[in-house]
């Protein structure tokens, strides 16, 4: 069983029966998360989608207190080494792909602006197509709409796609998104953290339940859906 929960902004916990997975953990300035970074002691790989403060600033902290192994962009994988010591790190570059104990992670392109907080060198912004046990996971994290989403994603059992505009897509190109990926599943994120992303989330499933064929699931803050 496969279980994904939004913590609130662009955070995602992904957890199989032995492990869990920290997608962009941004928790201690996050006006919309509960958790904490010692509720994550347990985690064992990060997924870091680019070098953004929304994104990447809790999981130095995470890494000193657990035994996770960090996956991102080769530049970012490198800055954790030397900067903040973490000992596990997998590089990868666009269009990569790695077979992990949980299952496979690949990395797919990203429309967006990259940087690290000390100015070091950030390489690409990315997102995930993460396979495990069968379900084909897509995070397209922090992006515009690009017609390469169909040849990444297509049909996957699970979309989360951004839809709080100004800084990545909005609610009209996550509907054509959508539409050219063909997810059984979607679900938001990068919305309502803070006023100039405030966007309403129900009006986008209405749009997605009439303009496509994909089931839309809205969550709460810290809830889960399960996949089979």
């Amino acid at each position: 069983m496969t279980k994904i929960t939004w913590l609130g902004h662009a955070s995602w916990l992904i957890e199989t029966d032995n492990h869990k997975i920290l997608l962009d953990p941004f928790l201690t300035d996050n006006p919309s998360a509960t958790k904490q970074v010692d509720d994550f002691q347990d985690c064992t790989h990060l997924l870091i989608s680019h070098g953004h403060f929304d994104h990447i600033a809790d999981a130095p902290a995470i890494v000193s207190q657990s035994d996770a192994t960090v996956i991102g962009i080769f530049e970012i994988t490198q800055w954790f080494s030397e900067k903040h010591g973490a000992t596990k790190t997998v590089g990868m570059n666009i269009g990569g792909e790695v077979h992990l104990p949980f299952g496979s992670v690949k990395m797919t392109p990203a429309l967006h602006s990259n940087s690290l907080p000390d100015g070091s060198p950030s390489g690409l912004a990315a997102g995930f197509l993460l396979t495990i046990q069968d379900q084909r996971i897509y995070f397209a994290c922090d992006t515009a709409f690009f017609g390469d989403m169909a040849y990444y994603a297509s049909s996957v059992d699970v979309a989360v796609l951004p839809i709080g505009d100004l800084f990545t897509m909005g609610i009209q190109d996550s509907v054509d998104a959508i539409k050219f990926i063909k997810p059984k599943k979607v679900l938001p994120t990068h919305y309502n953290t803070w006023p100039p992303i405030e966007v309403d989330p129900d009006l986008w499933a209405q749009r997605v339940r009439e303009d496509t064929a994909a089931e839309p699931v809205v969550l709460s803050v810290n809830e889960s859906i399960q996949l089979s």
